[in-house]
């Protein structure tokens, strides 16, 4: 940012605080609104993002020593008048430091004040102490500061994946990671976590290179696949295979846990195929819900039948309702 712009910025509003305020307040403030606007915080909002560059701005000019004296300096040089970078016949701010330097009437070609804005900016960085005239420039880093005026810029996240077996991924677990540098480091996954969910652990990255932030490590958990259970949200399914006698007539079964304790389960006399029995709080824990086991039915036929099996399966036809259960699904199909 050129020293100039200073004019138009008060940076002592952009963070609330006073002219008087002390490094520690500064600090103290910088971060309590570094942390509300953060990018990272306010995910795709650009009015949020603008305030963090602003702020962040703001706290790389007033945090160092000698660009606050530079700033407090120009600002009250601005106080009683108005400059303009420029402005023909207007005694204009590059006049009055053309002036100073020898950049009157006759200099430059005859106009006075004709200073470039590289040459402006050498001209102040030499006279509030610039090493070699040179120029501080302000760039907005993507890990979250300010570089060239000093600001603190956040630490790099870390990313890294990890696998675990289904019953872990339910019930939670401490892993150990690797980095790339050889490290290790211990993780808690927490209970329930689901497939390809990312955990972010908070401060645990790469550490800043100027005394800002840490960055995050972040983990992407893969769950391997159960031979029996799958996930619904919070909530386990499960498939119960019961026979034809146990469906018609009512039956109570075994339904396995991921405990490894089966429960008892009642199921209904004419339970159909594919009908979902629920038993409550035999799913995922977590701290703040549990979900449930759902069953679903599915009536199993027996593939091979004895003589004896056959003809008592034919007596029992005869002795069912004349129905045809296919009656409306026709019905549905001509319309």
């Amino acid at each position: 940012m050129a020293s100039q712009d200073w004019f138009d910025k008060d940076f002592y509003a952009v963070l609330g605080v006073k002219k008087d305020v002390t490094d520690a307040e500064l600090k103290k403030v910088y971060r309590k609104l570094a942390r509300e606007f953060h990018p990272d915080s306010k995910p795709g909002d650009a009015a949020a993002e603008a305030r963090f560059k602003e702020i962040s701005e703001a706290y790389s000019v007033l945090s160092d020593k000698e660009m606050r004296a530079e700033y407090d300096q120009i600002r009250a040089m601005g106080s009683g008048a108005r400059f303009t970078a420029g402005g023909a016949g207007a005694g204009g701010f590059e006049d009055i430091f053309g002036s100073m330097f020898g950049g009157g009437a006759g200099a430059r070609g005859g106009r006075a004040g004709s200073y470039s804005n590289s040459e402006f900016e050498d001209i102040l960085s030499g006279m509030f102490g610039g090493a070699g005239g040179g120029r501080r420039r302000s760039r907005f880093d993507a890990s979250g500061g300010f570089s060239g005026y000093g600001g603190p810029s956040r630490g790099q996240d870390i990313h890294a994946e990890t696998t675990l077996d289904f019953r872990s991924a339910v019930r939670g677990e401490m892993v150990v990671l690797k980095m790339q540098s050889g490290s290790e480091t211990k993780v808690r996954i927490p209970a329930g976590v689901a497939d390809g969910q990312k955990i972010k652990l908070r401060g645990r990255g790469a550490p800043s290179p100027d005394g800002g932030e840490a960055g995050d490590i972040v983990v992407t958990v893969h769950v391997r696949k159960h031979p029996v259970f799958e996930r619904d949200g919070l909530h386990l399914r499960v498939d119960l295979p019961v026979t034809v006698a146990e469906a018609a007539l009512g039956a109570t079964v075994e339904v396995p846990t991921l405990d490894g304790d089966p429960v008892r389960l009642k199921v209904p006399a004419g339970t159909p195929s594919g009908r979902v029995l629920r038993v409550k709080g035999r799913g995922v824990q977590t701290k703040t819900a549990t979900g449930d086991l759902l069953a679903t039915v599915q009536v199993v036929v027996p593939s091979h039948l004895s003589d004896k099996a056959k003809a008592a399966l034919e007596e029992f036809a005869k002795a069912l309702p004349d129905e045809n259960p296919r009656e409306d699904l026709l019905a549905r199909a001509r319309q």
